[in-house]
């Protein structure tokens, strides 16, 4: 059984969630944006390592590596250009990378004859472009704690020696549409600046 990185109670300082939620159901959200979301921009070999110092109830071990420990909490440190960071550690990005599967998957219900949207007596159910909107809001705080994970990872990159930068891991987990297919429209036309146009397209590996 896959171990929690983070708990209700932790989840409940960054969102007013109601207290009527199930920590169960919750927990299910969790493990799906720490195995979708933290795994591939932490690289397998960081993840699972860390993963090994948390209980199932997400607890971090006291034994676990100051390392760790400062990755997985946050802590204060000077980067390599002397500056003062603040970094606030992994539980930020994964609350809100969880809370936006939380909101996407929430509102709708699995019965015998397939899938429905939830209906409220005393309240109106968002439609789907406002919920669209909401979840990526919600993706949108998680990548910029997630950039700052990144940061703290480049910066002290001597500590955490199995985290490795991975280009298609940042754009993969961007707030906006994900790419489905090739726009072979005007607007995809050469634009003039090198380091734009000179790559090779797709058509170039079929």
């Amino acid at each position: 059984m896959t171990s929690l990185l983070i708990t209700a109670a932790q989840f409940q300082q960054f969102e007013d969630i109601s207290v009527n939620l199930k920590p169960e159901r919750l927990q299910v959200y969790i493990k799906k944006a720490q195995e979708l979301d933290l795994k591939p921009f932490l690289g397998y070999p960081l993840y699972y390592q860390i993963l090994k110092y948390f209980t199932e109830d997400g607890i971090m071990s006291t034994d676990a590596p100051q390392v760790y420990q400062k990755l997985y909490r946050g802590c204060e440190y000077s980067d390599p250009y002397g500056h003062y960071i603040a970094y606030e550690g992994l539980i930020p990005a994964l609350v809100y990378f969880t809370f936006a599967r939380f909101i996407e998957g929430n509102g709708v219900h699995y019965t015998a004859t397939g899938p429905v949207i939830k209906q409220y007596d005393s309240a109106q159910s968002l439609n789907t472009q406002e919920l669209v909107k909401l979840v990526q809001q919600q993706r949108s705080v998680a990548n910029a704690h997630a950039n700052e994970i990144e940061k703290f990872l480049q910066d002290n990159k001597a500590d955490y020696p199995l985290w490795r930068y991975n280009e298609q891991n940042k754009s993969a987990r961007q707030a906006g549409p994900r790419i489905r297919s090739i726009d072979k429209t005007d607007f995809n036309h050469p634009t003039g600046i090198d380091e734009i146009d000179n790559f090779l397209s797709l058509d170039h590996y079929l």
